[in-house]
C-alpha cells in the first residue's frame, strides 16, 4: 500500500527516547513532510512496545515508517506481524536487519540481559524478511566510532556498533552508505537527505 506523500512516523533506537529523533523530523518537516515521532520503551518494552505505538498511529491514517536501529526493526516486524498496515515506504537507518554480532557479543557478558531487556531477541537476529510489496530503503553508516566495534570486531566497513553487511537484505528495495557513525546517523544531514528522497521517490540518490 502506498501512503499518503506527507506523514511520516519516527522510531528512535535502543536506549534512546522520542527526543533523540528531533533533528530528522526537522529535516523531514523542511522537506515537506509532517513528522511524528513515536517514542517507546526500548528495554522494557522492546519491539512489541514499538509495534504496538506504530499500530496505534497507523490507525490514524496511513503513514511513511523511519526507525533508526532498533526502530527499523520493529517497523519490520510490524509490517511483518499484519502486512495489512496502511504503511507506505519504510526507510530503515542503521538497523542490523541481518542481526547483530555486538548484540551477540554482548550476549556472552554476565547481567548483559539487563543492557538489551525485551529487545534482545531481535537484535541477535535482525529481520531480513517481509511481505512481498513492502517498499524498505536502508541509509547505513560508514564512520567507525562507537563501543560495539570492540565487542564485535568488524573486519569490514561499520558504524561503530552495526557492520555495513549486517544492513544488506535481498528485499532491500535500496541501500546506500553514508560519512556517519551509528548516534551520527540521527544528525547527518546526508541521511537525512537521502530519507527523504526515498520516502518520495521509493530510491536514493546515488552517484553517477
Amino acid at each position: 500500500m502506498r501512503a499518503g506523500p506527507d506523514r511520516v512516523l519516527l522510531l528512535h533506537g535502543l536506549w534512546m527516547v522520542g527526543l533523540t529523533m528531533q533533528r530528522y523530523a526537522r529535516g523531514l518537516a523542511r522537506a515537506g513532510f509532517q513528522p511524528e515521532i513515536l517514542g517507546y520503551p526500548s528495554i522494557a518494552g522492546g519491539p512489541d512496545a514499538a509495534v504496538e505505538r506504530l499500530t496505534r498511529a497507523l490507525g490514524r491514517g496511513p503513514a511513511h515508517v523511519v526507525g533508526h536501529s532498533l526502530g527499523g526493526l520493529s517497523a519490520l516486524q510490524a509490517v511483518c506481524a499484519t502486512p495489512s498496515l496502511p504503511i507506505g515506504r519504510i526507510v530503515c537507518v542503521g538497523s542490523p536487519v541481518g542481526g547483530s554480532r555486538a548484540a551477540q557479543a554482548m550476549a556472552r557478558v554476565p547481567l548483559s540481559r539487563f543492557y538489551f531487556g525485551r529487545s534482545a531477541e531481535i537484535l541477535h537476529a535482525g529481520c531480513a524478511r517481509w511481505p512481498a510489496g513492502v517498499e524498505v530503503g536502508m541509509v547505513a553508516g560508514s564512520e567507525p566510532r562507537g563501543l560495539g566495534a570492540l565487542l564485535a570486531r568488524f573486519e569490514d566497513a561499520h558504524d561503530g556498533t552495526v557492520s555495513v553487511e549486517e544492513t544488506r537484505a535481498p528485499q532491500l528495495s535500496d541501500h546506500i552508505v553514508v560519512p556517519a557513525s551509528h548516534s551520527g546517523l540521527l544528525l547527518s544531514a546526508d541521511a537525512i537527505r537521502q530519507t527523504a528522497t526515498f520516502l518520495r521517490e521509493g530510491h536514493f540518490e546515488h552517484a553517477r
